[in-house]
């Protein structure tokens, strides 16, 4: 049971990057690395990584379609401490 919820946390983890890499490739006109001084300088680090955590709801279903009910729920355990990562990290921001 352990490793099942072990398995979809660090599958949402990967989702959550993937998702962070696609947004900033394909909806920024800057290259990879300007996009990234530009976030740091922005203090926009929190909003690409929600958008990023997006790519969690795909892998979210899949597991449920799938009936690997406790890899969804790595997937759910993930999302939330990504959820109070960006609270603290806009709280502590201002």
């Amino acid at each position: 049971m352990k490793k099942e919820i072990a398995i979809g946390f660090l599958t949402a983890v990967v989702a959550t990057a993937f998702g962070c890499f696609i947004f900033i490739e394909y909806f920024s006109k800057y290259d990879f690395y300007k996009s990234l001084d530009l976030i740091k300088e922005g203090n926009l680090e929190g909003k690409v990584l929600v958008l990023g955590a997006i790519a969690n709801f795909f892998v979210f279903f899949v597991f449920l379609k799938k009936k690997q009910i406790y890899r969804a729920r790595g997937v759910l355990i993930e999302t939330f401490l990504i959820a109070f990562f960006v609270l603290l990290l806009t709280l502590f921001k201002n």
